[in-house]
């Protein structure tokens, strides 16, 4: 049965009542509760459903200031402030706004106010507000008298805003505020006042991986990790490994990403999954993306599940947060679904992702672009699992349009990045493939092509990016072209890139046996397919005796996790 309110929250709900109705108990007697009580009025306001009221308590920024110092409530805090926002209100605007005014009366807390304020935008996906804030911030704190306090609260506002500009795909600012951070950095050093830098080297780490600068990004997470101690926040700590982790996928070293990721997870659910706040969704995406790139697929299904379901719970609706979820929830289904054919889900999940974007997000925003992509992946299987005939009408409308999708996501990533860039490159082997579908053999070659040389020039002949274009390739020349030796060549290639990276039992070597067995058949070389049939038979059964690493839930001391990750490399 459920428990009875106890006396306290009835007492609460009584006081919202009145104040509501017959206001018995006005602004001025109810803001004399201290934070922790204020707060719970203010909660209950918010699930009572007075949105309005609210809104006019929450555009203060001196209660704001105070609901923020309720540290231990900050995921209702995080509902309540979203719920705001799907109400329509624009409680960021005006507090941004009352924050301007308020710089000129009290300029040093106000800084501090800044960066508290940037934080929370952080926490909530809400990164345009975020860069707002803490460049008004970084304003005022490039208007005191230099000092080691002032550098410093200046290095800690670059800290939150190159995040907020590096998730919100603004790399040209989060470029110079990278450049920024690092005159303060020798500022400091020349004082001997460097504050622990982890949690910054993290977050370059952050620009660079988004930018498919892995090497750099690489680097700056080592840099990171070795700054790691004890006396550190938890938050920061988990980031720092987060971040590391990701760095390590992206460069095929899973040992050490799925040493640092798990060590992630374990903290991130000691301090976080009680409450359900968004920094345990943001660990598990980053393990479910470890997962699918280590070839654990249906692990990685469940781990993108749960994480989607938290920022569900917290955001419910018109938030950033919860469109990228939806995005990785939908490609982790695509891939797991690859060989079934039941794509409903996975594109229910990247229509949502779409959805939420195009309604939070300025047009043509470069967000869109990755989610659009993941949508045409989706469109083109669904409509090369139609049969010929009735639905011939309904294929070429999907291609056509996943058509469009790759189009737009290409135009996208060429303005952010220009044509020397991994993603760029992504783009066009998803149009090379596309066209293979759509029987536009030529076309698709070239598009596969440019994939190939710009991956290679960036990322080296072995790479696992360029191993996949090179299948993809190989499937052209070897099912449409007719061009069999050039295939073989191909596929022998792939192979050796897939074995080196992944082993006897990873998933695309599928891809690699099929083909060849099948270029084989059509040079008659009898012996080789029966070489190559054996091969699929034994990785088939290698596959089905394979499991998933089990995850151990032992968090390990920091040292022992940095001496780990140190031998490794």
């Amino acid at each position: 049965m459920k428990s009875p309110p106890s006396l306290y929250a009835i007492c609460v709900k009584a006081a919202v009542k009145d104040c509501v109705t017959v206001c018995k108990f006005c602004k001025k007697e109810f803001r004399s509760l201290p934070d922790n009580v204020l707060f719970d009025f203010y909660y209950t306001m918010f699930t009572e459903k007075r949105a309005c009221l609210l809104a006019v308590e929450f555009s203060e920024l001196e209660v704001f200031i105070r609901m923020l110092n309720v540290k231990h409530k900050r995921v209702k805090l995080l509902k309540s402030f979203q719920g705001l926002i799907n109400h329509g209100s624009n409680v960021p605007d005006e507090l941004i706004q009352d924050f301007s005014n308020y710089l000129q009366k009290e300029p040093l807390r106000a800084i501090s106010v800044g960066i508290h304020v940037g934080s929370f935008f952080n926490e909530g996906g809400w990164y345009d507000y975020s860069i707002k804030i803490l460049t008004l911030t970084e304003d005022l704190c490039k208007e005191q008298d230099e000092s080691v306090e002032i550098l410093k609260k200046c290095l800690e506002c670059y800290h939150k805003r190159i995040y907020a500009e590096t998730i919100y795909c603004e790399f040209k600012a989060a470029e110079n505020t990278f450049n920024s951070a690092q005159k303060v950095i020798k500022q400091l050093e020349k004082l001997d006042a460097l504050p622990n830098l982890a949690g910054l080297y993290a977050n370059f780490s952050t620009l660079y991986f988004h930018r498919s600068e892995y090497d750099e990004s690489f680097a700056w997470s080592k840099k990171a990790l070795v700054l790691l101690n004890n006396k550190l926040p938890s938050r920061i700590i988990i980031e720092v490994l987060r971040q590391a982790s990701r760095a390590c996928v992206v460069k095929r070293r899973f040992n050490q990403a799925g040493l640092l990721i798990r060590q992630a997870v374990n903290l991130a659910q000691e301090i976080y999954e009680r409450d359900g706040h968004p920094h345990f969704s943001d660990t598990l995406l980053d393990y479910g993306f470890y997962l699918l790139n280590f070839d654990s697929i249906q692990e990685s299904v469940k781990v993108y599940e749960r994480s989607l379901q938290i920022r569900m719970d917290v955001f419910e609706k018109n938030n950033i947060h919860l469109a990228l979820a939806h995005e990785d929830m939908a490609y982790a289904l695509y891939v797991n679904e690859y060989s079934s054919g039941r794509f409903y889900a996975a594109r229910e999940n990247a229509d949502r992702s779409i959805r939420l974007m195009e309604r939070i997000l300025p047009n043509n925003h470069l967000m869109l672009a990755s989610a659009k992509r993941v949508k045409a992946l989706i469109l083109e299987e669904i409509a090369l699992d139609m049969r010929e005939g009735n639905n011939s009408h309904l294929q070429e409308k999907y291609l056509n349009e996943a058509e469009e999708l790759h189009r737009t996501a290409l135009e996208l990533s060429g303005k952010a990045f220009g044509e020397k860039n991994v993603q760029t490159a992504k783009h066009y082997g998803n149009l090379g493939r596309l066209y293979q579908s759509m029987r536009q053999y030529e076309q698709a070659e070239k598009m596969h092509l440019k994939a190939i040389a710009i991956k290679e020039e960036l990322l080296g002949s072995a790479d696992y990016e360029v191993g996949l274009s090179i299948g993809h390739l190989a499937s052209l020349y070897n099912y449409h072209m007719k061009r069999h030796h050039d295939a073989e060549k191909l596929y022998m290639r792939s192979m050796e890139i897939n074995l080196n990276l992944f082993g006897e039992t990873y998933s695309g070597l599928e891809y690699d046996y099929r083909g060849l067995i099948n270029v084989y058949s059509k040079l008659c070389d009898q012996s080789n397919v029966v070489l190559y049939t054996l091969k699929m038979r034994d990785w088939s059964l290698l596959r089905a005796q394979s499991k998933p690493p089990a995850h151990v839930e032992e968090i390990l001391p920091l040292k022992e996790i940095i001496e780990k990750f140190s031998r490794m490399c």
